[in-house]
């Protein structure tokens, strides 16, 4: 809104700043409402970043409360050319074996083939079809030779996706030339041959109308599985060079031939469960981190000199205290009467948790089915508790964020109508001064006129 000017138009006075000093108090309730916005949300961002990290908390001790979390496994081999990996399910064990062949895939190349005719004896079929596997494994792809003029046109055509194999043109000399094709996959279920013309897998499974294969191609590598030996009799064999489930959970590759038996080792993975320990305790320290930070008073140095201590942003809050004091309770309760530090786990004088690395170690080495049964209790405890407290739809904390929210909205939106009432106020004072000046400049006019009437009273007089 445009604001008149009227400054010292009959009265002199500077009529915009006495009305700015009365808006000035008109406007105090909406100065109270603006801080008590700005107070709502630094209130809520607060809570916001503390239910993160609760809820951040509930994640970490669901999965260290999961049986499968301590099922981790490491797998070494005695030989470099084996890689062990494991995964959820595996158990100690060990395994002997050799290795006695490698998976492959197939290797086809040509005889001469100078041109494209030459290669299908004399005349080049509309399709060709690749045949792999056999019987209910049987797969046939068509392959449409439109517009197909040389060999690196077919080998392009035979490089789609779909096909299974790679295709390409080697030139041995000027004069001589040759195709090669290999399969993509490895295994004796990945042997292929092509075929001149259109056929469907019925066709080629039943034996009937399949045509010679294009050109005497020969397999110069076959395509087979691996092979090892276990026992020193019982062979398992794989498509591929990785072995999976031979052992539960446990899967391995190999990528040399052995002579001498190897051995893969699988134990407990002590690791990565002291880790599953240290993560919880982790997590329960950074939500105790945030609630000290936003609740420890703050103290500053007033311009004339005073000592002032200002309360953290949650410090007033009785659901922050609250929180606290459940997760403490969650985290430092026995299990079955065995307490949290017979596995390493103590709260200390500061009220933190902390993590003894060689007391968990030992306990461990000792009775690890006492360490997973008290880490897993006081998980699911602690998981359960912050669930409660972070859950995105009925989470206690969830609630309190929302209504806090709504609550601030609704301060906003005071704050929005109190700026149409200022505007009309505003309004409505430069109409009344406006109406002044005017009113003034009639009564000066008059006094004008008055005056010039007595005066000429006086001179006729």
């Amino acid at each position: 809104m445009v604001s008149l000017g009227i400054d010292g138009m009959i009265s002199g006075l500077k009529t915009s700043d006495l009305i700015n000093q009365l808006m000035q108090v008109e406007a105090m309730p909406q100065t109270m409402l603006k801080s008590k916005v700005a107070t709502t949300q630094a209130f809520v961002s607060a809570l916001q970043g503390l239910n993160t990290r609760v809820a951040s908390l509930a994640d970490v001790a669901k999965n260290v409360a999961k049986p499968e979390s301590w099922q981790a496994a490491t797998g070494v081999s005695s030989v470099g050319s084996i890689k062990v990996t494991t995964s959820a399910g595996a158990q100690p064990s060990s395994l002997s074996f050799t290795v006695d062949q490698l998976a492959t895939a197939q290797t086809s190349v040509s005889g001469n083939v100078p041109d494209l005719a030459s290669f299908f004896g004399g005349t080049v079929p509309s399709h060709v079809t690749i045949a792999s596997g056999s019987g209910a494994d049987q797969k046939a792809v068509v392959v449409d030779l439109a517009g197909v003029t040389d060999l690196s046109e077919l080998a392009a055509k035979l490089n789609a996706p779909e096909t299974g194999v790679t295709a390409s043109v080697v030139k041995i000399s000027a004069t001589e030339s040759r195709l090669q094709i290999t399969g993509k996959a490895t295994g004796e279920k990945s042997s292929f041959d092509v075929y001149a013309g259109k056929h469907t897998k019925e066709e080629l499974v039943a034996g009937v109308g399949a045509p010679p294969v294009v050109n005497k191609i020969d397999a110069l590598v076959g395509a087979v599985d691996a092979k090892i030996t276990v026992w020193g009799e019982q062979q398992i064999t794989s498509a591929s060079n990785t072995f999976s489930d031979v052992l539960a959970g446990v899967s391995f590759t190999v990528s040399q031939k052995t002579t001498e038996p190897a051995t893969i080792t699988v134990s407990r993975d002590d690791a990565a469960l002291t880790k599953l320990a240290k993560d919880l305790v982790g997590a329960m320290g950074v939500v105790l981190s945030e609630i000290k930070s936003r609740t420890s008073p703050t103290t500053t140095t007033s311009e004339d000199g005073r000592t002032v201590i200002t309360g953290g942003v949650l410090s007033a809050d009785s659901a922050t205290r609250g929180i606290q004091q459940s997760v403490t309770t969650a985290m430092s309760y026995p299990v079955d009467g065995i307490s949290p530090s017979a596995v390493g786990i103590t709260v200390t004088k500061e009220g933190t948790f902390t993590l003894d690395e060689a007391k968990f170690a030992e306990a461990l080495a000792k009775d690890p089915a006492m360490v997973e049964k008290v880490v897993t209790g006081i998980a699911k405890r602690v998981s359960e508790t912050a669930t409660g407290i972070s859950d995105s739809i009925d989470g206690s904390l969830t609630s309190k964020i929302k209504n806090q929210e709504s609550f601030s909205k609704g301060l906003s939106e005071q704050v929005s109508d109190w700026d149409r009432r200022l505007a009309n106020r505003r309004s409505g004072l430069e109409r009344t001064y406006a109406s002044l000046e005017v009113t003034l400049s009639g009564l000066q006019s008059q006094s004008s006129w008055l005056a010039g009437q007595l005066a000429g009273l006086s001179s006729n007089s």
